[in-house]
Order: C-alpha cells, then sequence, then structure tokens
C-alpha cells in the first residue's frame, strides 16, 4: 500500500496551531488523509492555516467525525500512539519496528492514532488498534508534542516506502497470492467491533462478565483477538458460533417454561 492510503488521525486535537503543523509535515512526507475525531479547535481558521503554510489542501480535505470507531471506518489496521507505558500484554514497539506493517496489505486503508496533547488516548480508545508505538526519548524531557510524534511517524512511514520503492526498481510490492477473496481478508475495526459487542453481551447473559468489571475483562479479549489478525471468514465463524449459543440458550429456556 501507498502512503496515500494511510488516515492520520487526532483524537480531539485541541490546539489549532498543532492541527497546522500536522498537515504541514503529513504533506512534507506524502500523506494527505487527516481525521480529526471530536476536535476541540477550528481545523479551519487563522491559526491553523499559518502553521500549514502550503498545506492548506490537508486542511481543506480532513475529515472530522465524532467517534473514533467512525474515524477507523473501513480500516483494516490499525496502530495507536501511547506515551505511557502500560502493564498489558501488548508489547509496544518503535516506530521503526511497527510501522512497516501498515503498508503491508496492498490497497486495504490503514490508521495511524495520535491522542490528545494532554493526556493521549484512553484505555478504551487504544482498545481499537492492533500494535502499539511508543517513541522513546529522554528520561530527563519524555513529552513530545503532537506535531514532534506526528512528524517523526511520518518520515518514518516514508522511508520504508522509499526502500520498498528501490529495492522493486521503483515499484511498488505486488501481492503474488491467488488467494484474494474478501473472506480471506484481514477483517475491518468495524467488523470486530461487531463482534466484541455480540461476545459481551452474551458473556454478560451467561454471568461470565459481570457489568461492573466488563470493560476491563473485555479489554483482554480485544487484545487477545487483534493480535490474531482474524480474516473476514474466521470472525464470520465466530460470530456464528455466538449466534448457536444464544439460540441454544433460548432454545432451553423455552423448555424449561413449558
Amino acid at each position: 500500500m501507498t502512503l496515500a492510503g494511510v488516515k492520520i488521525i487526532l483524537v480531539e486535537p485541541a490546539g489549532p496551531l498543532n492541527v497546522g503543523s500536522v498537515a504541514r509535515v503529513m504533506k512534507n512526507f506524502g500523506l494527505n488523509q487527516l481525521v480529526l475525531v471530536n476536535s476541540q479547535c477550528d481545523p479551519w481558521g487563522t491559526q491553523a492555516r499559518q502553521m500549514a503554510v502550503h498545506a492548506q489542501d490537508i486542511l481543506d480535505g480532513l475529515v472530522s467525525v465524532e467517534t473514533l470507531p467512525a474515524a477507523l471506518q473501513g480500516c483494516k489496521r490499525a496502530i495507536a500512539t501511547t506515551g505511557v507505558i502500560h502493564d498489558w500484554d501488548a508489547p509496544l514497539e518503535s516506530p521503526r519496528t511497527a510501522l512497516p506493517w501498515l503498508l503491508e496489505e496492498i490497497g486495504q486503508p490503514a490508521a495511524l492514532i495520535f491522542g490528545r496533547e494532554d493526556r493521549g488516548l484512553t484505555n478504551q480508545e487504544l482498545n481499537y488498534a492492533q500494535r502499539f508505538v511508543h517513541i522513546p526519548t529522554s528520561s530527563s524531557y519524555s513529552s513530545l508534542n503532537l506535531a514532534t510524534a506526528v512528524a517523526i511517524c511520518c518520515y518514518e512511514l516514508s522511508q520504508i516506502q522509499d526502500i520498498e520503492q528501490k529495492s522493486k526498481g521503483g515499484e511498488l510490492k505486488e501481492n503474488g497470492s491467488s488467494e484474494n477473496t474478501s473472506d480471506s481478508e484481514i477483517a475491518s475495526i468495524e467488523f470486530m467491533e461487531g463482534y466484541y459487542q455480540q461476545l459481551e453481551s452474551l458473556l454478560l447473559k451467561i454471568g461470565y462478565l459481570y457489568p461492573h468489571t466488563a470493560a476491563s475483562r473485555m479489554e483482554k479479549f480485544r487484545q487477545l483477538y487483534n493480535r490474531a489478525q482474524l480474516q473476514n471468514r474466521e470472525v464470520a465463524m465466530l460470530r456464528g458460533i455466538l449466534r448457536q449459543v444464544e439460540w441454544a440458550l433460548s432454545s432451553h429456556k423455552n423448555h424449561e417454561n413449558l
């Protein structure tokens, strides 16, 4: 996939100067899809445009949505950035290690998610990503400006594509597999979300989950399945199992009431 297929997603950006700066670095490195989630500033105002300089077209073409799932619509792969060292099973990777994965799927949109300037992404928002990037910085001053973090990642993405083009004589790598049906494609993020909602509902119904702890327990399931990179047909199979269990529960209940 080319860089044009990668979405840069900013969650609740508060500073128009940062939004303008992000647009500028995106254009510097050949990316053009900017998506804002519940923006807390005017991304088309004077301040943003002044910082964007010659990247006005990025601002004019940006997409503004209310939720992160809406921003991720159509994406098969998503990487979230975080400045916090989490205590979960998913590893934190450097941009150079993780970002090549975004470009592996030919023709499939992917996303790179950045959090709020002051507190980053919530655990719930991180759950929508399959991999996680942490930019290593000096321990004496570890906080990175949002636009700087975007610039580092955009640079790394551009270098990955340049290397790929040179290794293939100026042409992007083609997928030589004969199996290229929708069933064998990696399941989209919104398709996986439907499965998670169905799974949580069933687990609550049978008493495996409790309402007050469901969110934290579901985080573990999300991390497990996100690492697995399930295909459409595999998710469809899992959802079929859930539907059969729901039918069996309903049938058993109806039999008891006779």
